[in-house]
């Protein structure tokens, strides 16, 4: 298996950090609990580290596109003082109800359609198939697994709706990222 080519992708609010709707301050990004560890297991076995994102508070006006060059290199700092390396960091600014008529669009990028994951796919010549979604809603576990990923629901009370549907089944659910890449981690092992 070349691990070179292995991506976890990972849902940024709710899932990575703290969920504060439409936030954009660098300030109050905090992680959610038990992450980092995980995070440090899945980079040193070669998995590529990759935040997918929605972020809808750029099409309804709450912050710009701009914006998040803060919030993502704030995310990197913080990783990097974990030592662990971002490989990428993608999100979709769109909303059909978006008040932003740039942004008020249907795209392909907003999760649960795979547009990210493939956009990331071909940048930085990652597998899909040899390839995890980490996430807490199944909007998530539905855009990991329509791109060929493997997909993983973290169960912290994010997820309200429970529509169900083909793409939307993860191969497991976890209380948090750690637990997440135990269970990466022993299922490719195998």
């Amino acid at each position: 298996m070349n691990t070179a080519r292995r991506a976890v992708f990972i849902d940024k609010d709710g899932t990575l950090i703290t969920d504060l709707p439409y936030n954009a301050d660098p300030e109050k990004i905090a992680f959610s609990p038990n992450c980092l560890i995980g995070l440090q297991q899945l980079q040193r076995q070669g998995y590529r580290l990759v935040i997918i994102t929605n972020q809808s508070g750029i099409a309804m006006g709450y912050f710009s596109a701009q914006a998040l060059i803060a919030v993502e290199a704030r995310i990197k700092t913080m990783l990097a003082a974990a030592g662990i390396r971002l490989d990428g960091f993608y999100f979709c600014p769109h909303h059909p109800k978006g008040t932003d008529p740039l942004y008020a669009t249907v795209c392909n990028c907003r999760k649960p359609q795979p547009g990210l994951l493939l956009k990331a796919a071909r940048e930085l010549g990652i597998d899909l198939a040899e390839s995890w979604m980490i996430g807490d809603i199944l909007n998530d576990v539905e855009a990991g697994n329509r791109a060929g990923c493997k997909s993983i629901l973290i169960e912290n009370g994010n997820e309200t709706e429970w529509l169900r549907g083909d793409f939307r089944r993860p191969i497991a659910q976890a209380k948090n990222i750690n637990e997440a890449a135990e269970f990466i981690l022993n299922k490719d092992g195998e």
